[in-house]
């Protein structure tokens, strides 16, 4: 019965894109229909035109910025990370070995890293409330921590300098690594 009223509504509501005017300019803005489940799409609208794409947009996709990731043992690697990217995305894209037991959903801890710069840390946004829960739960805290999986590139961030704490809080067997699937 579901089903049926759902393909009724669907057909219905091509009838009435059917009988919509026929000339619709190309660079017309359908807005997204508000819904208390989508809060981060409230705002947003779709184009029904082909896009264009500043020069600086373009600019920014293609831009890498600089990190540093110092392991347990003191190593360094020295990657380049897109703008856009998380940094636990780039560690595990560089098989730098930070956990990120739940994928990056800000459901634990086990990406948990020590921004080693405070001018750098404080270019970074504040974290959220859900961000500081897991925080909590992380082993080794400090006052520059942060979870990898919150950090995304950005220009200003160029030359970011992150510790991997020497463990985490995983109910794994000792020595298991997990792979990113």
């Amino acid at each position: 019965m579901f089903i049926s009223r759902f393909y009724r509504q669907g057909a219905h509501t091509i009838k009435s894109l059917i009988k919509a005017p026929a000339f619709i300019p190309k660079t017309s803005h359908i807005p997204v229909v508000h819904n208390r489940h989508l809060p981060a799409l409230r705002h947003e609208s779709f184009c029904s035109g082909a896009a264009k794409q500043d020069s600086e947009e373009g600019n920014q996709e293609n831009q890498k910025i600089n990190v540093t990731f110092v392991d347990k043992d003191g190593e360094e690697t020295h990657i380049k990370v897109p703008v856009g990217m998380s940094m636990l995305e780039a560690a595990h894209e560089n098989d730098i070995e930070l956990e990120g037991a739940c994928e990056g959903s800000l459901a634990c801890s086990t990406c948990h890293v020590i921004v080693m710069d405070m001018a750098q840390y404080n270019k970074l946004p504040d974290p959220t409330d859900e961000e500081n829960d897991m925080l909590d739960l992380a082993f080794g805290l400090t006052e520059t921590s942060r979870l990898g999986c919150q950090i995304i590139a950005e220009p200003e961030l160029d030359g970011l300098h992150l510790a991997i704490p020497s463990a985490t809080r995983n109910f794994a067997v000792d020595g298991f690594k997990p792979k990113p699937h």
